[in-house]
């Protein structure tokens, strides 16, 4: 089955829980582009840390490949892999190019990356981790860093701390 280069699209290819590398590796055995956008993070054990690459997104990895059914399903034969991620059901909705190039030139910087939930300021997010597990409020900047503020409106006032990216997920 020859692909057409200029009809290829990346689509983002959700997997098996810790089969990113093994759905990429078989999708490589099978001639499909795959990518798996990595960082490298401290793992510490009790006797000592190491550094360690943890996919960018886990459970996701991007395949390049044309639209069809026969070359999803292609895709969708690979160790691991459940569902290519659609925006409307049933029809696998494309990354766009730029979305890709961007993310590769970020991965292969070697700069230190943080992966945020969708947000912009203003959101109200919930605190998923951390010392301020489980307590609600707004997300807003200050001083060009994000800051967690929880308003308490009786008394107009607002209390705000710092907060980590990975701590936060949307409300």
């Amino acid at each position: 089955m020859e692909q057409n280069i200029q009809l290829m699209n990346w689509y983002a290819l959700y997997v098996r829980s810790r089969h990113e590398s093994a759905a990429r590796e078989d999708l490589g055995r099978k001639g499909i582009e795959a990518f798996l956008p990595q960082v490298k993070r401290l793992r510490r054990w009790s006797d000592r840390g190491q550094f360690v690459d943890f996919p960018l997104f886990p459970g996701y990895i991007f395949v390049r490949t044309e639209p069809g059914p026969e070359y999803f399903v292609k895709v969708l034969k690979a160790r691991g892999a459940v569902t290519l991620i659609s925006a409307l059901p049933g029809r696998p909705t494309p990354v766009s190019d730029e979305e890709m190039q961007s993310l590769r030139i970020m991965v292969e910087s070697g700069r230190e990356i943080d992966v945020m939930p969708h947000l912009k300021e203003g959101d109200r997010i919930n605190i998923k981790s951390g010392p301020l597990k489980g307590a609600q409020g707004v997300l807003n900047k200050k001083e060009g860093q994000y800051v967690f503020f929880v308003n308490v409106d009786l008394l107009g006032r607002s209390l705000g701390v710092r907060v980590y990216s990975d701590d936060v997920e949307p409300v």
